[in-house]
């Protein structure tokens, strides 16, 4: 390695770093271990610090801007609030409906990492239709139970939100924390009370959702892939997908379908850029407009 890249490789080191972990459900769990074992930070999470001012999914306080955006703002919270970290960590989750198909959930996670000093940012994503996200408008306590059973209740968590004018309406009931049937069924007809019907749905906060908490945790293998992926040219971690060109030609007319043609790969340092082909060279007729209308 020449002397140059030697010296880039040693400017984003970030082992044996003092790194703030920015959350307050237990995200450490899953996140700890895979980033001091695998990049060697020295993780410490901040006392008394409020994740929940950035946007709750209980809809009490809106996440304000982008996924990513409050990812950042996390970051830039925990470096205020620990003068000492060299490194800040924050995660972001986001759920709804596939793009492509309306009725099928979709999670995605990141998990951002930031170096205070280089200002090296990485971020691990993951995305997959696994979710339990999911809700119901209840009139009865009996449908409340028999959506908890099918979500896997109460080994993940429900929030119980009263309605106005058939939309969740926290301000005028809600309850997060239900560990049992009897406290889901007194929460579910306290809100029938107040409003005729409740609002019932999976508790996406990590700590009350072990199907959340795996999708971080595969957010953070990526990180590290990230992390560990250095440019070519420049040695600078990140060297990742940022872009995926469709346009791969069908096998029987050659015309450009929607199907992936290559991912490009580009380090944000040196702008070094590659175009790695897709395989198959060729796409399915399946998958083409003109021979497949």
């Amino acid at each position: 390695m020449a002397v140059a890249q030697m010296e880039i490789a040693s400017q984003f080191s970030v082992a044996y770093k003092r790194a703030i972990l920015a959350t307050m459900h237990d995200k450490e769990r899953v996140i700890r271990p895979l980033l001091e074992g695998g990049l060697g930070l020295q993780i410490v999470l901040p006392a008394g610090f409020d994740t929940d001012r950035f946007g709750t999914f209980s809809r009490e306080i809106e996440r304000t801007g982008s996924q990513l955006g409050a990812a950042r703002a996390k970051i830039e919270a925990s470096f205020e609030h620990d003068r000492q970290a060299q490194v800040a960590i924050a995660s972001e989750g986001s759920f709804g409906p596939h793009p492509f198909i309306p009725f099928v959930p979709l999670g995605r996670e990141i998990v951002v990492l930031r170096d205070r000093e280089s200002g090296l940012e990485l971020i691990g994503h993951h995305a997959d239709l696994s979710t339990n996200f999911s809700h119901e408008t209840v009139k009865t306590v009996e449908a409340a139970r028999v959506f908890a059973e099918r979500i896997g209740f109460p080994q993940h968590g429900l929030i119980v939100i009263g309605l106005s004018d058939a939309n969740p309406a926290p301000e005028k009931y809600l309850r997060k924390d239900t560990w049992t049937f009897p406290e889901l069924s007194q929460s579910v007809s306290e809100a029938l009370a107040l409003c005729g019907a409740a609002h019932v749905e999976t508790d996406m906060r990590a700590h009350r959702n072990p199907t959340r908490m795996r999708a971080i945790k595969r957010a953070t293998i990526d990180l590290v892939r990230c992390y560990r992926s250095a440019c070519p040219r420049c040695t600078r971690p990140g060297f990742a997908v940022t872009e995926r060109l469709d346009g791969l030609p069908c096998a029987w007319c050659g015309e450009p379908t929607h199907a992936l043609r290559a991912e490009v790969s580009t380090c944000s340092g040196c702008g070094h850029r590659i175009e790695r082909p897709a395989e198959p060279r060729t796409a399915d007729p399946g998958q083409c407009l003109g021979c497949n209308p």
